[in-house]
């Protein structure tokens, strides 16, 4: 099984090479094949990058936001004429199901360029303000050349979620994938300069943890926009504060999700699920800390391990399987670590808990696992294991709850489950989180904002919300009259 692209990135419109940068491999994670291998940016791509970015832009820029939305629209026409191969790519760059990938990744990465495509003009509209005989009045302009950082979790949706609100604004970007999965992003760079875009507009370059510095050390780069873990969220703000860039960061997380005793259980168990074994378990906003209700506790458990032992685990091309593997053998092996903290400090392991016997070769698979019993102090309760664990919490009260689930030095996301919607909407203005649920969890449709508070980020992703973030605000005042001046 091979996916080796025609070369390493793709700049001003055309795929580049260069043989000097590190090699890396790109791994099916469901056998752990190889399946290409490219070269990580050098200093020289880098800067043929940035140059071509830097040149574009202006041309770009001042184009009318209608024509501006035209190519981004038939970019996301392309995506979904394309879905199967690009979720079939998805799959081989991610391990995720197919059945997954075919609604979740491409789809919604063409619902951005489809958003943003549309929305431009009234997106970046200025005020006018009346001034007596004078007047001022304010324009959104682009910042000019924009760094992507993606995660390895959903390669081609994050290529997009970054690409669309900042060429929407105006702006040019150079994107650099996780060298997990280098794939996806080389294709919505095809597809956007098939669309129309004008080349050098959006460069794709890969790379790894020595790539990310030269890019936000750039002099000519004006604004990064981060997905990934807080360690990496706090170097990069760190390294942008010092040549004063802007930052855009949607980071980790250790999300609560509460269930109350009158919530619809099978709703709840299924939120939880979604919230903790979707895309095995590797999803920022995942609801990993499960709060519930000691009256239902006992039931909740009961039908959540039956319908957890139901997954079907295998082959992630076979659109049958609902759980594929992790993205690599390193990720394993710290959601195995994991559970092995988890049984050592006395959570009680409902279900799962190891690798899945009737998976052969060389997969990085995991069992989907629940502890119950699980208490705030414990490692599995206090950090981010992004794998498919599940940590079940008692509570009695709802201002336990709320002190509870706001414990935490994460605020990304949060989920309420209530027949009581007075109380739902009452818990989740309590909850210390950017993102929240009540009675659903982690659907994040482009036209509402998606980001995190405190170490889990800042800055929003999609909406009209994320064009503010590519762009600033300009004020022009008018004299009507003459300058009358004491001197």
């Amino acid at each position: 099984m091979k996916a080796q692209p025609t070369a390493s990135h793709f700049i001003d419109g055309e795929y580049v090479e260069d043989e000097d940068g590190a090699v890396i491999e790109s791994l099916y994670p469901a056998t752990g094949e190889v399946i290409a291998r490219l070269h990580a940016a050098t200093p020289a791509i880098i800067e043929k990058a940035i140059a071509a970015a830097k040149r574009t832009q202006p041309e770009w820029a001042a184009m009318s936001p209608t024509a501006r939305g035209r190519i981004l629209k038939r970019a996301a026409e392309i995506m979904r004429e394309r879905n199967r191969e690009l979720s079939e790519l998805e799959t081989l760059d991610t391990g995720k199901p197919i059945q997954e990938t075919i609604v979740a990744d491409p789809t919604s990465g063409a619902d951005s360029f489809e958003f943003f495509g549309g929305v431009i003009a009234a997106g970046l509209n200025g005020d006018y303000i009346p001034l007596g005989r004078d007047f001022a009045y304010t324009k959104r302009v682009p910042l000019g050349v924009c760094v992507g950082i993606g995660a390895w979790n959903y390669p081609q949706q994050i290529a997009c979620w970054k690409g669309a609100p900042a060429l929407a604004a105006g702006n040019a970007m150079v994107f650099k994938p996780s060298e997990n999965t280098p794939l996806g992003a080389l294709k919505i760079a095809e597809i956007l300069v098939e669309a129309g875009l004008p080349k050098g507009l959006y460069n794709v370059i890969q790379g790894d943890r020595n790539t990310g510095p030269m890019l936000i050390n750039h002099p000519d780069v004006a604004k990064v926009s981060l997905t990934g873990s807080v360690p990496t969220g706090r170097k990069v703000a760190a390294a942008a504060a010092g040549r004063l860039k802007r930052v855009t960061m949607e980071l980790g997380g250790k999300s609560p999700l509460i269930v109350f005793e009158d919530a619809d259980l099978d709703s709840a168990i299924g939120g939880a699920m979604l919230g903790n074994f979707y895309s095995t378990g590797q999803v920022c906003s995942n609801g990993t800390r499960v709060f519930v209700a000691r009256g239902v506790k006992e039931e909740f458990l009961s039908r959540l391990k039956e319908r957890t032992e139901k997954i079907i685990i295998g082959d992630p091309m076979d659109e049958a399987t609902q759980l594929g593997p992790m993205v690599s053998f390193d990720q394993r092996q710290k959601v195995l670590s994991y559970i092995d903290k988890g049984k050592a400090e006395g959570a009680t392991l409902v279900t799962g808990g190891g690798i899945p016997n009737h998976v052969t070769g060389e997969g990085y698979y995991v069992q989907p696992t629940v502890f119950a019993d699980v208490t705030d102090g414990m490692t599995i309760a206090r950090e981010e294991i992004f794998g498919p664990v599940m940590c079940v919490l008692d509570f009695d009260g709802e201002e336990e709850a709320i002190a509870r689930a706001n414990a935490t030095e994460f605020g990304l996301s949060a989920g309420v489950f209530t027949a009581d919607l007075t109380r739902g909407h009452r818990v989740a203005d309590q909850l210390q989180a950017g993102t929240l649920w009540i009675n659903s969890y982690n659907l994040c449709p482009v036209e509402i904002p998606f980001g995190g508070s405190k170490q889990s980020g800042f800055g929003r992703e999609n909406s009209l919300a994320a064009l503010e973030h590519y762009s600033e605000l300009k004020t022009v005042y008018v004299g009507m009259g003459p300058v009358e001046a004491p001197y």
